[in-house]
């Protein structure tokens, strides 16, 4: 039996696509082996957002080359589609496939294995214009589905290759993607998270059509599912109409991711983002008014080119004031190709790493002060794995509705249950919490209640 080995660099949208590549593999009857061991057919999904990204990516394929010189090479995904020619030049390269027309993969392993002679089969991405349907009915991780509903991207902020990458934003047909949620559902799943390339932007390509209606659908139509997360959103797709429905809905959890990138206007513009801060701010207090205890976390980049000691303190002092509930933080980096590599003042790596480590510890603080607000609360979360951190047995770890890392004593049968916890002691990186009992209607009385 011919086995197959993945490894996924990047983001949740790669991993989603691994395992869509995957189930093509086991259709046509390959067995799944872990990356480390020897398989005959080795598939490397790459990134590509940074420079770094390219660097690992090459790290990995060499690493599978090392691993068996006579297995099939094949790299997808970000970087192979920006450089194909720079994955070919790797000795031990035999096919290289962007970031569509992954159905062909197992066709070009047929032909690598008669003809021996390396296949290039990226395509132009900017020509793109139909979402490639990639359908996985169930995952490795089996407590929280992902479901690709868009890929793509309009924006080209400065600093930002993924256009390239990903081509235009395409958006999924919405009957798809209710098949697909209702599929996860019924294999067990209670929690979807919506993702893509630029999620929000879902049904911009539409007639008719938009992201607020698809959630709509998702929330009326898709019988037994629970929770409903958007893995990001961007301020600028946060329309009134999405405002009302994420009020009306008692599936979509009260938490949003929202990148602000920076919280300064002359910033932004530089970055070519598509609001003010005016405008975010606005946002935020609307939203908040329609989920009381709603979570949002967020992205930044310090040092962009040019970053003034005042403007910096603009983002600070808008993060500090807006209460967001976790951040993550990246110092500036130079992407080869994008504006912002070429722009002049550069900021100095040291003066980024010192507004890196004042934005974490703001994060920090107001991650400590938004849990503490949820001591003593009885929360549902998804145990997800059981924590290994502290050494104890029989404890498993799972996020509630908002977003919050929950540790509690339980047992292996609650893992992917909607379970009922206490909240006990509020903390950061994760919260400490007592079972209460199984939420879940659909599980037998005699487990729903705690001992």
């Amino acid at each position: 039996m011919a086995t197959v080995a993945f490894h996924t660099l990047g983001c949740k949208v790669n991993h989603y696509e691994t395992e869509a590549i995957w189930q093509l593999f086991k259709e046509a009857g390959y067995e799944r082996k872990d990356f480390e061991s020897t398989a005959d057919v080795y598939v490397i999904n790459t990134c590509t957002v940074t420079n770094t990204g390219d660097k690992k990516s090459r790290q990995v394929i060499r690493r599978a080359i090392r691993q068996n010189p006579d297995a099939v090479i094949c790299v997808t995904g970000c970087y192979a589609q920006t450089s194909p020619a720079e994955i070919m030049a790797i000795p031990g390269v035999d096919i290289v496939v962007g970031t569509q027309d992954r159905e062909k993969m197992l066709g070009y392993i047929k032909q690598y294995q008669e003809e021996r002679q390396p296949i290039n089969g990226v395509s132009n991405i900017m020509k793109a214009r139909v979402f490639e349907e990639l359908d996985v009915p169930a995952f490795t991780d089996r407590t929280r589905a992902s479901l690709k509903i868009q890929e793509g991207c309009n924006n080209f902020c400065t600093f930002c290759i993924i256009p390239w990458a990903r081509g235009l934003l395409r958006s999924r047909d919405p009957e798809e993607v209710i098949r697909q949620a209702q599929q996860l559902v019924d294999a067990g799943y209670k929690e979807i998270v919506l993702t893509g390339i630029h999620t929000g932007g879902y049904g911009e390509d539409m007639k008719d059509y938009n992201f607020a209606q698809l959630l709509k659908e998702l929330d009326s139509r898709v019988k037994g599912l629970k929770r409903i997360r958007i893995s990001s959103i961007e301020a600028s797709q946060i329309t009134d109409e999405v405002i009302e429905v994420l009020d009306k809905s008692d599936k979509i959890v009260r938490h949003l991711h929202i990148p602000l990138q920076s919280g300064s206007n002359s910033v932004l513009k530089r970055m070519r983002r598509k609001y003010t801060m005016e405008f975010f701010a606005d946002r935020l207090t609307k939203l908040k008014k329609a989920l009381p205890g709603l979570a949002v976390t967020s992205d930044v980049i310090v040092g962009f080119p040019g970053e003034t000691e005042e403007e910096f303190m603009e983002t600070y002092n808008f993060i500090q004031e807006h209460k967001f509930s976790e951040l993550h933080v990246f110092p500036y980096s130079k992407r080869t190709g994008t504006p912002a590599a070429r722009m002049d003042d550069q900021v100095d790596e040291n003066v980024k790493n010192e507004r890196v480590h004042k934005l974490i510890a703001l994060s920090d603080q107001l991650a400590k002060e938004y849990a503490s607000d949820y001591e003593g609360d009885v929360l549902e979360i998804i145990p997800e794995e059981q924590f290994t951190e502290t050494g104890e047995d029989n404890l498993y770890v799972g996020y509630t509705d908002n977003y919050m890392k929950v540790v509690f004593e339980g047992s292996e049968e609650m893992i992917g249950q909607l379970v009922k916890v206490k909240i006990t002691e509020a903390g950061y990186p994760y919260n400490k919490g007592q079972f209460v009992r199984i939420a879940d209607d659909s599980v037998p009385e005699s487990m729903r209640l705690s001992s």
